[in-house]
């Protein structure tokens, strides 16, 4: 991990996670235990309306948070139920916890490379459908980020288990003073949860 990065998550790794939010985590965490249990691929496509915040920090926090406690064949994918553009504040959100990110494409739906180590590949952030061809399309796990994308998406081709894992929209805070701080905070949160997931797996 990057030392700005391994900071970061010694912070996170001390917030205390709710026994409700505990519960609503638990399913993810039932569905990567059989899977490494199995010795079988987890493949996790997080899912939000427009794939632009929310599902992209879950995205890179979960994948982290499987490098973290070395947990192997886990990917981590994102979409949504159409496609935007990775809202810039996501990115410097992200920079600022210790991610190194590098712009692979540079159109009006960016293509970013996220890095939490040296020697590891890259998390590949950009917007897209959830079932674009770059996500898993079969025996995966569907987590809904976002109640609009869970009510409005009642059916998800291919997917072996669906799960709700709501986060509340940083986007409340865009154009106020406050946005820098909500969305490191939201950012955190998550972390938080999928570091709570990941440490709960038994290899």
């Amino acid at each position: 991990m990057y030392p700005q990065l391994s900071q970061t998550i010694e912070k996170l790794r001390q917030q205390t996670i709710s026994p409700e939010r505990k519960a609503i985590l638990q399913p993810l965490i039932n569905f990567i235990q059989q899977k490494v249990s199995a010795r079988k691929n987890a493949d996790i496509n997080f899912i939000c309306t427009h794939n632009s915040r929310r599902s992209h920090l879950a995205q890179v926090w979960a994948q982290t948070a499987a490098h973290y406690f070395n947990i192997p064949e886990v990917y981590c994918y994102s979409g949504g139920t159409e496609a935007t553009a990775l809202f810039p504040k996501i990115v410097e959100t992200l920079v600022e916890a210790g991610f190194r990110i590098s712009v692979i494409a540079s159109t009006d739906n960016p293509v970013y490379g996220i890095k939490y180590s040296e020697n590891t590949l890259p998390v590949i952030g950009f917007s897209k459908r959830y079932d674009d061809s770059f996500n898993p399309t079969s025996a995966f796990a569907a987590v809904m980020t976002c109640s609009q994308a869970d009510s409005g998406c009642p059916f998800i081709a291919g997917a072996g288990q669906r799960i709700a894992i709501t986060f509340e929209d940083p986007k409340v805070a865009d154009d106020t003073m406050e946005q820098a701080q909500v969305y490191a905070q939201r950012s955190l949160q998550i972390a938080a949860e999928m570091f709570y997931v990941f440490s709960m797996i038994e290899k």
